[in-house]
């Protein structure tokens, strides 16, 4: 399956990038690098992505096990290299679940199931960093 990118430079260091959803986004260096911060950063955006790939399959699995969850997030921490090409070594990502009913098991079945079979991105990630995932269960 081919996907497809196009990213327009707007001028200065701000860029648009479509998507094959429809929906596009900016791209903007921050100003200590000649940017005005305008935009997502490509590095970030990076774990935006893995965060939201795992959290798809999370939120589908929510839903096909029948789970009660209020809520949750995942929060990633990760470690930029010193030397260019700067790349991201270490990477430790947070699911947070909330909720008074939550089943620990199941949900901790849909988070492995995500990391270890379903999420592409995460696969990715794995050939260049170092990969921590934590669960955490916040009963209200």
């Amino acid at each position: 399956m081919a996907v497809q990118v196009s990213t327009k430079w707007l001028g200065e260091m701000r860029f648009e990038s479509t998507n094959p959803s429809g929906h596009n986004l900016f791209i903007d260096a921050g100003e200590e690098n000649g940017g005005k911060g305008e935009g997502y950063r490509p590095k970030a955006l990076m774990l935006s992505g893995l965060a939201g790939c795992s959290g798809l399959d999370v939120a589908s699995l929510i839903k096909k096990m029948k789970l009660q969850v209020d809520d949750f997030k995942i929060d990633i921490d990760a470690n930029l290299t010193d030397e260019h090409p700067k790349i991201y070594d270490k990477v430790t990502m947070a699911f947070h679940f909330y909720g008074a009913e939550l089943n620990e098991k199941k949900l901790q079945k849909a988070v492995d199931l995500s990391i270890e079979k379903y999420c592409g991105v995460m696969e990715m990630f794995r050939q260049f960093a170092e990969l921590d995932v934590q669960t955490h269960f916040h009963k209200k």
